[in-house]
């Protein structure tokens, strides 16, 4: 299983350039608003030591990791909403993704124009929160109406228009739907509308090299983000979209001369995970070791129709070690001496780090 994120941002404020550190992806970068017309769109493999060390261990036939599709759209600016700039025609690119990557650019450089010549992460982040909300409701309005023309004292029909109405009316206000505390009612109301706004947000702060989290433009990122319950990762993204088109054996010498413990792909995974409540869980042996990433709270059966809807129809227990065990006592019969094996049933709770096999009846 993967997930994908769009990555919104305005103008010129790193947003290729994040997309190329962390896919590797070679997207043409310029220095003028809109040079991304056709959205870029890459999938990459999420890198984990732990499936490396199964894989290490097993020597599988084949491997396959989790991933990522991240999308990358032209820049909006104050009014994409009303058509200004190139518009929100390619809001509709990421209307289906699972997170926003919101870029924020957070370093001056004279030679990089900005939108209003100065840096404010704040006004930055209201701007495109604007323009997502007003997409929204847009949206909603066009299925309050399509409700309208077939109501028809359709009680269901009545009550979703409620839900959608009160939605709007919060939406005018300036809040957005993941800031509405919607009961599930409401959730099923707008559903099929894919609203921007409901989307958990990622904010990557964008710096120059040498600039760090106590740089000012960063702390008042961060702030907003915690302000939010929201992740926020800093990415160096001019040195880190060339550290990742090096090859392998360098990028820990120039990761190191950064201050780099890992890679902005980890880095966006961690918080992305968190962000989302997704986990990881594992199935291994020698024909093939796969992560899958699964929401946080998946209960066994769920999670073995994962792997595939036969296991969940006809499922029995599930087989359950900790991966580090595996790693640590070299296998799964030497992890089962030393007390790591347990067997589940369908009320257990999947655990991020589970390495699994599901017995289920065919």
């Amino acid at each position: 299983m993967s997930f994908n994120c769009g990555i919104v941002g305005l103008p010129n404020v790193g947003k290729t350039t994040i997309f190329n550190a962390v896919t590797n992806a070679g997207a043409d970068e310029e220095n003028f608003p809109f040079s991304t017309v056709e959205p870029n769109r890459q999938m990459v493999p999420i890198p984990d030591r732990r499936l490396d060390a199964l894989v290490e261990f097993y020597s599988p036939k084949k491997t396959v990791p989790a991933s990522l599709e991240m999308v990358d759209i032209a820049g909006l600016v104050k009014g994409s909403s009303k058509g200004e700039g190139i518009g929100n025609q390619f809001l509709g690119h990421i209307k289906d993704v699972d997170a926003i990557i919101h870029v924020v650019r957070c370093f001056e450089d004279p030679d990089i124009p900005h939108t209003y010549d100065t840096i404010d992460p704040a006004r930055d982040v209201e701007d495109i929160d604007l323009e997502l909300i007003f997409k929204d409701i847009e949206t909603v309005n066009n299925k309050i109406s399509r409700i309208v023309k077939k109501t028809k004292n359709d009680k269901h029909l009545m009550q979703e228009m409620l839900h959608c109405q009160k939605i709007v009316a919060a939406l005018e206000e300036g809040i957005p739907a993941r800031k509405q505390d919607l009961n599930p009612a409401e959730r099923e109301a707008i559903f099929e509308c894919m609203l921007l706004s409901v989307k958990p947000v990622l904010y990557i702060a964008n710096v120059k090299e040498g600039q760090g989290k106590d740089d000012a433009y960063v702390q008042a990122l961060q702030k907003l983000a915690d302000a939010e319950g929201a992740g926020m990762v800093v990415v160096a993204g001019r040195a880190e979209a060339e550290i990742a088109e090096l090859d392998e054996a360098d990028r820990a010498e120039f990761m190191e001369a950064l201050g780099l413990e890992e890679s902005s792909l980890g880095r966006l995974m961690h918080e992305g995970y968190r962000t989302l409540n997704l986990i990881t869980m594992f199935t291994y042996g020698e024909t093939e070791c796969h992560a899958w990433t699964i929401p946080s709270g998946t209960k066994a059966p769920q999670a073995a129709g994962k792997i595939h809807t036969d296991l969940e129809k006809g499922f029995i227990r599930m087989e359950v070690i900790p991966v580090e065990a595996l790693i640590e006592f070299g296998g799964h019969k030497e992890a089962r001496a030393h007390g790591k094996f347990k067997v589940e049933g369908k009320d257990y709770i999947v655990q991020d780090g589970d390495a699994v096999h599901v017995l289920f009846n065919k």
